[in-house]
Parts: C-alpha cells; sequence; structure tokens
C-alpha cells in the first residue's frame, strides 16, 4: 500500500510557542475561515487516491487555519471530489462545531465523509482551561497546579494504532468504494452533547468579535492591540460564567433534555460511532 504524506506549511509560518497577543490575533481570521497562503504544495492535483486521511486541530472552535487554507486551495476539490475521506481530529475537548463546518467544508468539495476519528486532552473540561493555554504560549506540557498534562495522553496515542490497521485491512478489500464507515465499532469518536451549548455561545462570541477586530485592521496590525486585550478579558469572564453555568443548569434539567442529549450525542458521532463491538479484533 502506497501512502503519500502532505505536511501543510503556512505562509508565515505560525509559532510555537506562540507570543500572547499573536495567538489570540489569530482567532478573527479563524472564526471567519480566512485561510492563509500556503508554501507550493508536492501534490499537483491529477493523483487519483483511494482515501484521503485529513488531520486537523481545533481553533477556536473551528477548524485550524492550515487545514482550512487546504480545503480552499484549488487543488483540493480536484482532489477529493468523489473520494472518501477520513478525518482525524486532535483538540482539547470542544469539537462539535468545528466537525460541522469540516463537513459542510467536505461537502463544498464533493468528497464523502466516511469516518470521523476524535482524540481529546487527557484532562477534564476546567483542567484544559489551564494546561492548554499554558502548553501554548510556554511550550510545557507537564502537569501543573495538580493536573495532568496537556495533550493526548501517550497510551491513547498508542491504542489509536487500531484505526490505521482497520484502513489497511479495508483498503485491501475495496471497502473504501462503500458510503459505510471504516472504523464504526472502535469507539473512534465519543461526543459529550452537554458542551454544545458553550460551543455554540463561543462560537459566536469569535465570530461577532473576529468581525469587530478585522474592521481594526489586518492580523499582526497595532489598531487590533486594544481590543485583543478587551476581547482575552471578555473571553476569561465568558469562561468562568458561561461554561460552569451552562453546565450546571444543563445538570439541574437533564431528565427533561434526555432524548434531545441523547440525539445530539448519536448525531454528532456519525459516521463512526462510539461503539467498541470490533476492538478486540484489533488489539494494541
Amino acid at each position: 500500500m502506497d501512502v503519500h504524506l502532505e505536511t501543510i506549511h503556512p505562509v508565515p509560518p505560525y509559532p510555537f510557542p506562540w507570543p500572547f497577543f499573536q495567538f489570540f490575533d489569530a482567532f478573527p481570521e479563524a472564526a471567519h475561515l480566512i485561510a492563509p497562503k500556503l508554501e507550493r504544495l508536492a501534490l499537483n492535483g491529477d493523483e487519483d487516491f483511494d482515501l484521503a486521511i485529513l488531520f486537523y486541530q481545533v481553533w477556536f472552535l473551528v477548524p485550524s487555519l492550515p487545514v482550512t487554507a487546504f480545503l480552499q486551495h484549488p487543488l483540493a476539490a480536484r482532489l477529493l471530489k468523489g473520494k472518501p475521506v477520513v478525518t482525524v481530529i486532535a483538540c482539547r475537548n470542544m469539537w462539535l462545531m468545528a466537525h460541522q463546518k469540516m463537513k459542510s467544508m467536505l461537502e463544498s468539495l464533493g468528497a464523502r465523509l466516511i469516518d470521523n476519528v476524535v482524540l481529546t486532552d487527557q484532562g477534564n473540561v476546567f483542567a484544559t482551561f489551564i494546561t492548554t493555554p499554558r502548553w501554548l504560549l510556554t511550550g510545557k506540557q507537564t502537569g501543573f497546579l495538580g493536573c495532568p498534562p496537556a495533550g493526548i495522553a501517550p497510551d491513547e496515542i498508542l491504542r489509536a494504532r487500531r484505526f490505521g490497521l482497520a484502513i489497511q485491512a479495508a483498503l485491501a478489500a475495496d471497502a473504501e468504494k462503500c458510503d459505510a464507515p471504516l472504523l464504526a465499532g472502535l469507539k473512534a469518536v465519543e461526543a459529550d452533547p452537554k458542551l454544545y451549548f458553550s460551543e455554540k455561545a463561543g462560537t459566536r462570541s469569535f465570530y461577532l468579535w473576529g468581525k469587530l477586530l478585522r474592521a481594526a485592521g489586518g492580523p499582526g496590525q497595532w489598531s487590533r492591540k486594544p481590543l485583543l486585550f478587551f476581547y482575552v478579558i471578555f473571553l476569561a469572564l465568558l469562561i468562568v460564567t458561561v461554561v460552569p453555568v451552562s453546565l450546571a443548569l444543563q445538570t439541574l434539567i437533564r431528565p427533561l433534555l434526555r432524548e434531545q442529549l441523547a440525539r445530539m450525542k448519536h448525531d454528532f458521532e456519525l459516521p463512526s460511532g462510539s461503539g467498541t463491538e470490533r476492538l478486540s479484533n484489533y488489539v494494541v
């Protein structure tokens, strides 16, 4: 089996660790899906792949700007039209809205999303509000203030090998030519619909503030910095009020939302699902 790995290089490259203001300065363009330029791709658009696997992070509740840039590249439509696609998300824990946007972008290209894998941070929702920004802004991934290290747990990364084995077997059987998922029964994704309402509020906030910041100037311009300063304060208040209040209210009214949350969980876990019936076939 031949595999082509295409690494996407934005122009200019994004730093890591991120300087504080440069990190937040990326969100207006991210929220509005305004992608950066890319270095020349190794692909020419004439390749005929059996399957495409798109790996991406979630930036400000949307697909990261590098993968957005690729999907907006003229070659993407030629490469992905009619092709089965597997998406792999690595993120803190909020990915529902980004997944919806990814599905929309793939649909516009004529691609067929047949699987989605989600790998999330090992910390809980509140711990990652501390560890993830610390990692992004300082490069320090170690545990902090009693919280686990930032990022996906090493053993979960090792267990993800099951997806590669399943895809290899499916390609050998030409299963990718069907519309059925290749990774069903392998616990590819587990959605937490309780986070949807917080994500919805956050997405709207990023979009509206992003529009205001874009009106103030382009990326990196000093005219954005005063607004960015106020937005960071607003975002911190949003995180410590809206998220816990939303989760607390949902806990109180969960019996009334049980059916709605169950439907949302099912829908967001499509197409691969959270079933485990095939896990024993790929013990790693």
